[in-house]
């Protein structure tokens, strides 16, 4: 997908500059971006009406403001954040997130989860079939620029599994440099409920015609500490490395992006069970608590790409192979090792091309195609002979699985007086196909392949009345193929089931229907929404009642629902107050399984957040905020088979300071910023974090932070 901002000088003609507005309280989510978040506006630009707003390039796929689209739009982080992807997404209007430990958080868009959002990083899609972990997670936020939510259906640009949005997690680019030189950034934390420690360093260097990125970040964290005592399993390491070049050769120019993130010690508290006690699950009772973990995971990337202007417009393509390595154990207390182990590597090669042009005045088109092919064969070998345990019985979940998925797509822009109007269409050809699904006896060999051809659309216009009030309509039908686990798994799985997948599920189509608006005025700036989705033939997985004859596990079968429909309402602002600013940002929503006729299972809670502090580049800046999350009794009974509770209702506070030094020594700019979340050690869970009845994880206790960065 082309992220050039060449083609925005097109919309400059339509599209004036908006006033400045206070970038810092758009997202102050992620512990570090709520830090950083205060200092990111220098008061110069702040009192200079003609800098330009924050361009966002995921939303119509090249830089356009998030102000002047028809979408919902969230910028997420700052540059040298540090954390957990996660993270980045609690407190943000429409966003949630679902977590099974303190790395494996994943980001919800609008009730919709993971298998309905996809994940990029810098444009490439996180393609993992695994059950466990969070693909939002697979690289460390110190390297990022920022992050692009974009909510609502998006599969016109990005295919498969975009119904409830986009994530995309954009590292620094390489850029010339008229005059050649270096600039970067570093930062180190310290942050006391974990023992925790990071750090990131980042360097660009660029001339006329060369351009480079290097970065590097790490850090380590223990057990975090709760109200209720120290969470178990919560610990663990990582690191990330990351090169990009630019290179102009004649007309055209040459990118190359390399990166490398691993984690280490990674386990999923949630996923604990106790075999013979409720909830056990089947698990045999001389285990004890078994509980799952990766030693080793990691994601490798690697594309080249060129891209070059072309008759009136800009041409892009790019080539790219990704791997994501996991290794999956079911650890057993009793035995003091693992039982289960489960190696597999899930590969991607991928293709990418866009042509973005201006024929008129009055248009903007994209045409484009994407294609990939993605493999997976999990290694599994289980000891199940009791007391013992030590057979090593080979018994993989499928055997070479792939998914490969080829579209054309088309948007146009253009305006009708002061109307913009943003229409795309794609048509999808994505197989699926496997040697074999199961293992053993039961073993499937046949029946596997699956075609789906499929078309998605949108249109979204956008009425330009003042900068303060942009009104805006969005219509759109995004679809989701089953995954590779969906269609192939026969297994037991650690959340204490044995899963039933199907290779000829239907793929799930949404229709989504959105209403809101945007402005900004001076530093003001607001936006809200009202959202409708229909999603038919929605995939889950079904708790049947009945059990597993080779395992005594309970059986979840993977099925199409007939209907899910999704509904709410959104906002944020940030609104200057004197030298201060007041923010506050919403959610509200509901979700129905029609087929059962009750909520849809684990919808996330309506919450608000207010935040009031006085943001400065230089001296003392501070912010208070608190935050309320209402009670979730709207559970699924028939569908979950009585396995989802209701979660009470909590409230937050958190406090943040920090000095701003300026200029020292060979320094640009100097930052030493403190953090006190969750101030009143209030004890919670979120209704999405996952765990046994009563005994779901327990999110972080009162913790200090500590960030030194500065750029150079």
């Amino acid at each position: 997908m082309a992220t050039d901002p060449h083609v925005s000088n097109a919309l400059s003609s339509r599209q004036p500059a908006p006033a400045p507005f206070n970038l810092a309280y758009r997202a102050p989510v992620s512990l570090l971006a709520l830090i950083l978040s205060s200092a990111t506006i220098p008061a110069q630009a702040q009192a200079d009406a003609t800098v330009l707003p924050e361009l966002v390039v995921t939303a119509k796929g090249y830089a356009a403001d998030p102000l002047a689209t028809a979408n919902a739009i969230e910028v997420l982080g700052r540059p040298g954040d540090s954390g957990v992807g996660g993270g980045l997404f609690r407190g943000e209007p429409g966003l949630a997130v679902h977590s099974d430990g303190a790395w494996g958080q994943n980001p919800v868009l609008r009730g919709l989860k993971k298998e309905s959002v996809v994940v990029l990083v810098d444009g490439v899609r996180v393609n993992s079939a695994q059950p466990v972990g969070a693909i939002a997670s697979f690289l460390e936020l110190g390297l990022l620029d920022r992050a692009e939510a974009v909510k609502g259906p998006t599969s016109v640009l990005y295919g498969s599994g975009a119904m409830g949005g986009v994530i995309n997690l954009i590292t620094p680019e390489a850029t010339f440099k008229k005059t050649p030189g270096w600039d970067g950034r570093f930062s180190l934390g310290l942050s006391s409920a974990d023992a925790g420690f990071n750090g990131a360093l980042l360097g660009r260097y660029g001339n006329a015609d060369h351009a480079l990125v290097l970065g590097a970040a790490g850090r380590h964290v223990d057990d975090y500490d709760a109200p209720d005592g120290m969470v178990d399993h919560t610990g663990y390491a990582s690191d990330s490395l990351l090169l990009k070049t630019r290179h102009r050769l004649g007309g055209v120019e040459l990118k190359l992006n390399l990166q490398r993130h691993a984690d280490r010690d990674v386990w999923y508290p949630g996923s604990a069970r106790t075999g013979g006690h409720p909830g056990g699950a089947g698990i045999p009772p001389l285990l004890g608590t078994v509980t799952l973990h990766s030693p080793e995971q990691s994601r490798e990337l690697y594309e080249i790409g060129i891209e070059g202007n072309l008759g009136g417009g800009r041409a892009s393509a790019e080539l790219y192979r990704q791997e994501v390595f996991r290794q999956i154990r079911a650890w057993t207390a009793n035995l003091g090792r693992d039982y289960v182990r489960n190696d597999v590597t899930f590969t991607t090669t991928g293709v990418r091309a866009s042509y973005v042009s201006a024929p008129a005045d009055a248009h903007i088109l994209t045409l484009g195609l994407d294609a990939w092919k993605m493999t997976g064969d999990p290694e599994r070998y289980m000891d199940t002979n009791a007391p013992a345990f030590n057979n090593n019985v080979r018994n993989d979940p499928f055997s070479d699985g792939e998914m490969t998925s080829a579209g054309l797509f088309a948007q146009d822009e253009f305006s009708l007086g002061a109307m913009q109007i943003l229409a795309g269409v794609r048509y999808d050809r994505i197989s699926g196909d496997a040697r074999q699904k199961g293992s053993g006896p039961a073993a499937q060999t046949t029946g596997l392949q699956h075609t789906d051809n499929t078309v998605s659309w949108s249109v979204g216009g956008l009425y330009d009345l003042s900068d303060a009030f942009k009104p805006y309509v969005n219509i759109g039908q995004a679809y989701r193929a089953a995954d590779m686990r969906e269609r192939f798994e026969d297994s037991a799985r650690g959340d204490g089931y044995y899963v039933v997948g199907n290779p000829q599920l239907e793929p799930e189509f949404s229709t989504s229907f959105e209403l809101g608006a945007k402005g900004r005025s001076g530093r003001l700036e607001y936006r809200t929404a009202v959202f409708h989705t229909t999603v038919k033939d929605f995939i889950a997985g079904r708790i049947t009642g009945t059990t597993h004859p080779g395992t005594g596990l309970p059986i979840k079968l993977t099925e199409n629902l007939d209907k899910v429909v999704i509904y709410g309402v959104e906002g944020g602002a940030s609104l200057p107050v004197g030298g201060h600013v007041l923010d506050a940002a919403f959610t509200w929503l509901r979700g129905e399984n029609e087929q059962d006729d009750e909520p849809l299972y684990q919808t996330p809670a309506p919450e608000l957040r207010l935040g009031f502090g006085r943001p400065v580049e230089r001296g003392l800046r501070w912010r208070a905020q608190a935050r309320g999350v209402a009670k979730q009794d709207r559970i699924a009974v028939k569908f979950s088979n009585g396995t989802e509770n209701a979660t009470p209702g909590y409230a937050t506070a958190d406090l943040f300071a920090g000095w701003g030094f300026g200029k020292v020594g060979a320094l640009a700019g100097l930052d030493l910023d403190a953090a006190l979340t969750n101030l009143f050690d209030k004890g919670y869970h979120d209704h999405l974090a996952d765990g046994i009845s009563g005994r779901e994880i327990q999110a972080p206790g009162r913790s200090l932070t500590l960030i030194l960065k500065g750029h150079f």
